[in-house]
């Protein structure tokens, strides 16, 4: 079971093992605009006739930093038992794209939108590999209770609380998602775990074999095995499907 995350060569600008602050949230919202202003001058506007968006949703889990993933379910049409972000297909009812990112959060995992600390997106929109939808990546810091409630006494260095992971799996909806689970970022960022490829040919990014990590968050109860060889290689030409979702 792999994750794909675009290549970094900077130095972590936060730590990877102490629970995220509102200070540490800070710094990404500032890395996340200077991303996004890079991606503005440099590119011009993707055009495509559909519009998704997802939500690369931060969290605590038990204090330690990370990032929650979905595992499709199996019973779905397409890209089922799939690994991805929370999102989908941007509708007439959403009102922006992050908009429909929140309510897609909202739908498969139970997040509602006021549970988000909004940081921000990751560059500008890419193309599915049918040409016909672009995809807009959001990044939040997800509460275990809205962000109103959750800022209440704490200063810029306080730990943030932790979600309760057996909480949160009971809500999600268990018609699109087998399984919600958390990857910490000491995990993500672990060399022994990576494997170098290029998307498309020319962006080179890293792919994180998670295998164990959803297999110990309850992977083997929904029939998640060993993943071969020529499954892992699909998964690399299907990177960006994972992230997207849902097209």
């Amino acid at each position: 079971m792999y994750i794909h995350i675009v290549r970094d060569a900077s130095h972590s600008l936060i730590s990877l093992t102490k629970p995220l602050t509102f200070r540490s949230l800070n710094v990404i919202r500032a890395a996340l605009l200077g991303l996004k202003e890079e991606a503005d001058r440099s590119s011009n506007l993707i055009v495509a006739p559909r519009n998704a968006a997802v939500l690369i949703p931060f969290c605590n889990v038990r204090g330690h930093p990370g990032i929650l993933f979905e595992l499709r379910s199996t019973s779905l049409r397409s890209h089922s038992g799939e690994i991805c972000f929370p999102g989908g297909r941007v509708d007439k009812r959403d009102k922006s794209f992050l908009a429909g990112a929140l309510r897609e959060s909202h739908e498969e995992l139970g997040i509602a939108p006021d549970r988000v600390d909004v940081l921000g997106e990751i560059g500008s929109p890419q193309l599915n590999f049918r040409g016909d939808m672009r995809v807009w990546p959001f990044v939040g810091f997800v509460h275990p209770e809205s962000v109103v409630s959750s800022i209440q006494n704490m200063s810029q260095d306080d730990a943030l609380p932790s979600l309760d992971l057996l909480s949160l799996r009971s809500e999600v909806s268990s018609h699109e998602v087998a399984l919600v689970f958390h990857v910490p970022l000491v995990v993500l960022a672990d060399p022994r775990r990576h494997r170098t490829s290029s998307f498309r040919g020319s962006l080179p990014y890293i792919t994180v074999d998670v295998q164990d990590v959803v297999e110990d968050a309850g992977g083997r109860e929904v029939g998640i095995t060993s993943l071969s060889k020529e499954g892992a290689d699909n998964d690399v030409n299907n990177d960006l499907k994972k992230h997207t979702g849902k097209n």
